[in-house]
């Protein structure tokens, strides 16, 4: 038994909450569905497993060494990597500074602060640490059985790398807030968060489009022209590559310079913490008064002021923004694929059709959310002089119209190529957003808009079928691009799909 606010204690205590969050999530509250979430986890690992044996044993069979092109394509890997990490770390801290849970208890309580927030400094570098375990561990797990245990090292360079990325995370939050007040912090970190997620990978990307007229980053990180601009094979560049390889001197090295880093920040940050999260609660308040004083009433129709209302809390909500940005930016290297290939043949623009599809579907679904099942003041709409039906037009127009106010500048240039190609991408586009919104209104369920991130666990029948819809939807629009009548099976396989969810919708979306 541990004693009452030590580091262990603390420790014990935020280990605690994040399994009780879990298990939440993946039940929805429910202990009964455990065994059936325990057989899909074990199912789900299997089925990664085996996916990641048929990509790397072809590579490890004709013998994985230490190369140019291996440290190469693994540095590039890491970098992709933690560039996910470190967006993920911003947006945790960010959360510490403003999700307030039970700081108000603890820091009222007699328990030193600081130990608690050098423990939750931790826990971030361990939570950026584990999401990137789960993606790569079937290709490190498969890897270290094929092509020996030294690939293991790999799970020692994602302990080093989620440190780092923790440790840079809570500088670059601590130097916003102190520079730009606790008002402007929390947008500009959700926005940094999607950009520093997105950056790189596009960066990569859009390498690869203007250098070989292709998305994929494989093409670039193997490509003779990279090689050649590389560094000598005893740089300290190739350093976390070795690691991954198994190089324990290299491992040893990487492993300290994180976790010291990670120790340093968390001696100098943590005591500092508790005065920074009561600032960021007072500023948000002062924030909120401040913009109530500065809003009026307009004259506008029943409608409109239920659109304008929608669309003014999509422009509020700053975790709304490290959400869908990323969406949002990773229509770029499509739109840079437009660009490149302009005017070229048109069978290389064909990529673009499925990618805004199936995003727009994917976005749509999480602005119906919010709009639907994420209202602030359900009673107080609901009391309104309008009818349901026309309550929720208006909210389905605000999400469609969000959703062409981004897609319409890659329509125009898509347009501009090739007319048909646009009219089929408008046409996915225009089916896919619906759907999702669709579904979403079937399976609403009233929830807080804090839960943004486990709306999923409100109706997993609504998640999956959203993402098949979604998917389904660009296969469609792309067989009807190439002009092939095959594009009619996953249409109907789709609509198929939309009356079986419609089929089996609660009770309650039955009788409203």
């Amino acid at each position: 038994m541990t004693r009452p606010a030590t580091l262990l204690w603390f420790a014990r205590h935020e280990l605690l909450l994040v399994w009780r969050d879990f298990i939440t999530m993946m039940t929805a509250g429910k202990r009964s569905r455990e065994p059936l979430v325990l057989a899909v986890l074990l199912g789900l690992a299997a089925g990664a497993h085996a996916l990641a044996y048929l990509f790397v044993a072809p590579m490890a069979e004709a013998g994985i060494r230490p190369d140019r092109a291996t440290l190469t394509l693994l540095t590039g890997s890491a970098l992709l990597s933690w560039s996910l990490m470190l967006s993920q770390a911003v947006e945790f801290v960010t959360r510490a500074f403003y999700a307030r849970a039970d700081l108000d208890l603890i820091l009222a309580s007699p328990a030193p602060a600081r130990r608690l927030f050098a423990v939750r400094i931790g826990a971030i570098a361990v939570s950026a640490t584990l999401m990137a375990a789960l993606l790569a561990g079937p290709v490190i797990n498969v890897l270290a059985v094929v092509d020996g245990p030294g690939w293991l090292g790999a799970y020692g360079l994602l302990c080093a790398m989620g440190a780092l990325a923790a440790a840079l995370a809570v500088v670059v939050i601590v130097a916003l807030f102190r520079s730009l007040g606790p008002k402007r912090t929390r947008l500009v970190s959700q926005i940094a968060a999607a950009v520093v997620g997105a950056a790189f990978i596009i960066g990569v990307q859009a390498a690869a489009i203007l250098s070989f007229g292709k998305i994929s980053r494989l093409d670039l990180l193997q490509s003779e022209a990279l090689l050649a601009l590389v560094p000598a094979m005893d740089s300290v560049l190739w350093w976390p590559a070795r690691a991954a390889l198994g190089d324990l001197g290299a491992l040893a090295a990487v492993l300290g310079l994180g976790l010291g880093l990670l120790a340093l920040v968390i001696a100098v940050f943590a005591p500092y913490f508790g005065t920074l999260v009561v600032a960021a609660a007072s500023g948000a308040e002062v924030a909120v008064r401040q913009r109530r004083r500065r809003e009026s009433f307009r004259q506008a129709s029943t409608m409109a002021a239920l659109r304008r209302k929608e669309w003014a809390l999509l422009r509020r909500d700053p975790w709304l923004v490290s959400q869908t940005l990323m969406q949002v930016l990773y229509l770029l290297p499509p739109a840079l694929l437009l660009w490149r290939n302009f005017g070229d043949s048109i069978g290389a623009l064909l990529v673009v059709v499925p990618v805004l599809v199936m995003a727009a579907g994917q976005l749509a679904g999480g602005l119906a959310w919010l709009a639907v099942s994420g209202e602030d003041a359900p009673e107080l709409v609901a009391s309104a002089p309008i009818s349901a039906r026309a309550i929720i037009l208006a909210k389905v127009q605000a999400v469609l119209g969000a959703i062409a106010v981004l897609v319409a500048p890659l329509l125009l240039g898509l347009a501009l190529a090739s007319p048909w190609l646009a009219l089929v991408t408008a046409v996915g586009i225009a089916v896919s957003a619906a759907s999702a919104t669709v579904i979403q209104i079937w399976f609403r369920a009233q929830a807080k808009r804090s839960a943004f991130r486990r709306r999923q666990t409100s109706s997993r029948v609504a998640t999956f079928a959203e993402a098949f819809s979604s998917i389904l939807w660009a296969g469609t629009a792309t067989l009807a691009a190439t002009g092939t009548w095959l594009a009619l099976f996953p249409a109907l396989v789709t609509l198929l799909l939309l009356s079986g969810t419609w089929a089996i919708r609660p009770r309650e979306a039955v009788a409203a």
